[in-house]
């Protein structure tokens, strides 16, 4: 038998099958400034500066990470390319962009085009929501490096914003109040340890009290885009900071957007905290320090403004359905 590629682990065929396979899920997030389709050897983006006076570009890049071993174990590949959309996309956003465009990584122990069309389509539909065009990406086929039903995510994604209306929390100052915005949940970040805690004790299909979801269930929940929150409050209020709250926690997060001289009180009971995050404390026995420094713990954005302003933010807030937060000032 003759040495091929395909026998050494990578099947070309199947790649260009999924190339088939995602072109429709793609070009429906083409805006008119996309000049080219998937499949060339470099993607082509016409920037549109009529509208802007002094433009800089915004990027950012991330992942799944280990979220993508739920994803994996339940067979449910549809949200993690949402996930990390919207991860994304919030990187930016709390900067004071707009997104303008994305692309994606992703690699497989064997890629079966079914699974990397589903993958996409995650993409496609938050590209969508977020009017973000999806124009071109990497798939690839890995054997020996990743298992052969393992993949990893990567995502990166350009924006711009007004040089002067960056926000960078240059503007902080003693009396500011701290205003949260819920999560969905564990959102991208933290999975390690929950999945070390959780999964010595339970499978993903049960249900333990005070979950109304499957542990799979709650897991997956798909980490929410706050474009357009940011973007009513930053038209219509002087925000002096936003914290995307990841890896870190909301302390660990909102400590860069805070100049150095300044500290942060966080009222830690100023809201309730959802049952997951409870579950995962208690069945851990992990301490208040160690689950504030790795979780969100059911606050994913978090704005900082003049106290002024509270009255308008929280009716801005109401109109787009969201519940404004006071979890802390700057002292």
């Amino acid at each position: 038998m003759k040495t091929t590629y395909k026998s050494s682990g990578v099947d070309i065929a199947a790649g260009e099958k999924t190339v088939d396979n995602i072109k429709s899920l793609t070009r429906a997030t083409f805006s008119k400034n996309v000049l080219q389709g998937i499949g060339h050897f470099g993607a082509f983006y016409k920037l549109d500066l009529k509208q802007w006076k002094n433009p800089v570009l915004v990027s950012s890049v991330d992942g799944v990470g280990t979220k993508l071993k739920i994803a994996i174990a339940l067979n449910k590949h549809d949200t993690v390319g949402q996930d990390l959309v919207n991860h994304c996309v919030n990187d930016i956003a709390v900067c004071g962009a707009v997104p303008q465009y994305f692309m994606d990584y992703i690699a497989f122990g064997k890629l079966v085009p079914e699974k990397a069309t589903k993958i996409v389509k995650g993409f496609s539909i938050a590209c969508k929501e977020n009017n973000v065009s999806l124009i071109g990406g990497e798939t690839a086929e890995m054997p020996g490096f990743y298992a052969l039903d393992e993949y990893d995510l990567a995502g990166m994604i350009v924006g711009i914003v007004e040089k002067n209306k960056i926000i960078n929390g240059n503007k902080t100052r003693k009396g500011d109040l701290l205003i949260g915005f819920k999560s969905t949940g564990l959102h991208t970040n933290g999975y390690s340890l929950a999945r070390k805690v959780l999964l010595e004790k339970y499978s993903l299909n049960e249900k333990p009290s005070p979950l109304k979801l499957t542990i799979g269930e709650e897991l997956l929940k798909v980490h929410r885009s706050y474009l357009k929150l940011i973007r009513k409050l930053v038209d219509n209020i002087k925000i002096k900071a936003f914290s995307h709250i990841t890896g870190g926690g909301i302390m660990g997060n909102t400590k860069r957007v805070v100049p150095k001289n300044l500290k942060i009180n966080i009222d830690w009971n100023s809201w309730e905290i959802p049952p997951i995050f409870q579950l995962i404390q208690q069945t851990g026995k992990i301490s208040n320090i160690e689950m504030r420094k790795t979780f969100n713990l059911g606050i994913g954005l978090v704005a900082v403004i003049n106290k002024k302003d509270l009255n308008l933010l929280i009716r801005l807030s109401k109109q787009l359905g969201e519940e404004a937060i006071i979890i802390g000032e700057i002292y």
